[in-house]
Order: structure tokens, then C-alpha cells, then sequence
């Protein structure tokens, strides 16, 4: 009898301690989100280049220094633009001298003209004269003949020295532009000399010293909004889809290890990178810290979606992706939201059901 009694209160252990390894499921507020690595960067961020090569002769700003839209950074040195500046102001002015001044090709094709226009009218009398004459059967064919000839050659003459007119001029003005055209690329280049800023903001760094050689290929300086941040999230292209424009994101920055900040979404590149499989996706801050720096690094989640009161089970509990372990043995559950520690049941059991974790 008393072995029975031991028995019973074995199997009444035995059974509490299995109900007490089982959890029933939960109501929650569930989250689900996409992590991503994060990298702060000034707003507008931009590399200043060169476009002509030379040596670097001035340094007008240093690193932090706020500037304005158009404020000047660097000056060049380099002589040959400017020599070719003053060679092509020369071409232009000759060339307009040839199409506008006194003694031009145009005017002497002028006097030209206005010469054989006197001799086509002195022949064109003498022709019509004897045209006359030989139509009254006066005078020889001979002389009406070389009337004739004189006054049709000479008729052809003016034609031609006329269509080199127009020629000539269309060749001088066509000449005229080209070489403003040559001027204002030289003058162009020239300006170049000094390069100004295009956006108000920040220099954040300083690239060359006074005395370098500068070329066209290396960057100058790094200027930004000194203001306006923006948080750079790399996201691996298995989630890529599942990001939209205003989606929430919650951040925490290495620099402020204890506080989270806020912010959204506001830009997705489409171009995927090759070399870590990752996107690039830009979110802004809704409550940014005072202080922040180019290159301050954290991690970043991007809430996807967001349920309350939903039916949950921590992860572990979970068995190949939609099955949990019960007093029944496996069921099959379907799942919906999830985060790193739990996961939405749709539907397979109920907040009375105990579940255990797969041995």
C-alpha cells in the first residue's frame, strides 16, 4: 500500500514538472523589423575636384569652417590657359577686324564688283549697239560676235565675283563665332583658376596642401551641410523588398551607447552592391542628437510591421518554421510577424494551449 502511495505521488510530480517545462502563449504588441548596419553623413555631402590641372597656390578655407554658396576654397597656378586666353582674345579680334574693319577681304571684293559692274555696262551699250546695227544688216558679223562674247563674259564675271561676296562673308562671320566660341572656352578655363563652393554648409576635410600638384582625378576637399544629417543603411538584398519610403526607423549610434533616436526613411537606391550583396538606403533623423560627426557608426532597425494584441510564442519554441510541440504532440501552426525573440501565431493552437520546447 505504501509503495502505491509512492507511485501515485511519483506520477503526480512527474506530471506537474512536465505542465511546469510548458509555457502558454502570449498576447502582445509585436514588431517586426529589418536590421541594417548605419553610418552618419553630413546632408548634400560632396567631393570637391579640380577641372584643370596645376599647382595648388592658395588654401582660402580651413577644415570646419562654415561657408557660403559660392564662397572661394582654392586657387591654381598654371600659365598656359591663360596664355591660351590672350591667343584666342587675338584670334577674335582679327577675326573681326577681317569681317568688319576698312580693309577688309570683303571690301576689296567690293571694289570689285563695283569695277565690273561699270565694265558690264559699258559692254552691255557697245553690245546692244551692235546688236542693233546687225539687225539692220549693218556691219560685219565679226564685230557682233566679239560685242556679244565681251558682254556675256563679262556679265558671268560680276556673277561670280557677287557669289564670292556672299561666300567670303558667310566664311568671315562663321570665322567670328568660332573664335568667341574659342575666347569663351579659354576664359572658362581661366576661371577655373579659382574654385568656389556650390552648396552653404561645412568643409569636413582638407585633401592637398599649398605647393601639390592638382589634377582633375583626386579630390580637393569633402564639403556637407552643416546641419542636415542623413543616417547611410546597408541592407542585405534578402530584405530589400520589404523596405518603403516613411517607414519608421529606431537607431542607436556607438557614440550614444545608452540612448535610442528616431527616425525614417527617405531615400532607397535601386543599385545593389556587388561586392557585400547589400542596398543602400538613406533615413533621416526625427529627433537627431546635438552633436554629430561624419562616420559615426551604429546599427539601425527598420520597423516592416507592427500588430497589437497578437497571439505569440517565443522563437525557440518553434519547430521547422510551423510547428510547436504540444500535449498532442507536433501541430501545425501558421505564423505571421516576427522579431529576433518571438513570433505571431495565425492560427493551429490558443492562448490555452501548452507548448514545450523540441528536445
Amino acid at each position: 500500500m505504501k509503495t502505491l502511495n509512492y507511485l501515485m505521488v511519483f506520477l503526480v510530480m512527474a506530471s506537474c514538472s512536465s505542465k511546469d517545462n510548458g509555457i502558454l502563449p502570449m498576447e502582445l504588441t509585436l514588431t517586426e523589423s529589418v536590421y541594417a548596419s548605419a553610418t552618419v553623413q553630413p546632408d548634400s555631402l560632396y567631393q570637391v575636384y579640380a577641372s584643370i590641372s596645376g599647382i595648388l597656390d592658395k588654401v582660402l578655407v580651413e577644415e570646419g569652417d562654415l561657408i557660403t554658396e559660392n564662397n572661394s576654397l582654392f586657387e591654381i597656378i598654371n600659365a598656359t590657359p591663360k596664355l591660351n586666353t590672350q591667343n584666342a582674345k587675338l584670334a577674335l579680334d582679327l577675326a573681326k577686324e577681317n569681317f568688319n574693319g576698312s580693309a577688309t577681304v570683303l571690301e576689296s571684293i567690293k571694289d570689285e564688283i563695283i569695277a565690273e559692274i561699270l565694265t558690264y555696262k559699258n559692254d552691255s551699250i557697245n553690245y546692244y549697239r551692235q546688236k542693233n546695227l546687225w539687225d539692220q544688216n549693218i556691219g560685219s558679223k565679226v564685230q557682233y560676235d566679239e560685242k556679244k562674247l565681251k558682254y556675256e563674259l563679262t556679265s558671268n564675271k560680276l556673277k561670280l565675283l557677287e557669289n564670292k561676296l556672299n561666300r567670303t562673308k558667310n566664311e568671315l562671320l562663321t570665322a567670328v563665332k568660332q573664335a568667341r566660341n574659342n575666347y569663351q572656352t579659354a576664359s572658362i578655363t581661366t576661371s577655373d583658376f579659382t574654385i568656389n563652393s556650390k552648396i552653404s554648409g561645412k568643409v569636413y576635410a582638407l585633401y592637398k596642401e599649398p605647393g601639390e600638384i592638382v589634377t582633375s582625378m583626386e579630390p580637393l576637399a569633402s564639403i556637407g551641410s552643416s546641419k542636415r544629417f542623413i543616417i547611410e543603411l546597408l541592407v542585405d538584398e534578402v530584405d530589400i523588398v520589404k523596405i518603403i519610403e516613411s517607414q519608421d526607423v529606431i537607431i542607436h549610434l556607438d557614440a550614444y551607447k545608452d540612448k535610442v533616436f528616431n527616425g525614417s526613411i527617405s531615400k532607397i537606391y535601386p543599385k545593389k552592391d556587388e561586392r557585400n550583396q547589400t542596398f543602400t538606403i538613406e533615413a533621416v533623423f526625427v529627433n537627431p542628437p546635438k552633436v554629430l560627426y561624419p562616420g559615426l557608426s551604429g546599427e539601425a532597425n527598420i520597423i516592416i510591421g507592427k500588430k497589437e494584441n497578437v497571439l505569440t510564442i517565443p522563437k525557440p519554441y518553434l519547430v521547422d518554421s510551423n510547428k510547436v510541440k504540444t500535449n498532442d504532440g507536433l501541430v501545425t501552426v501558421k505564423v505571421g510577424l516576427q522579431n529576433m525573440d518571438y513570433v505571431e501565431i495565425l492560427s493551429g493552437i490558443t492562448k490555452d494551449t501548452h507548448i514545450y520546447k523540441s528536445e
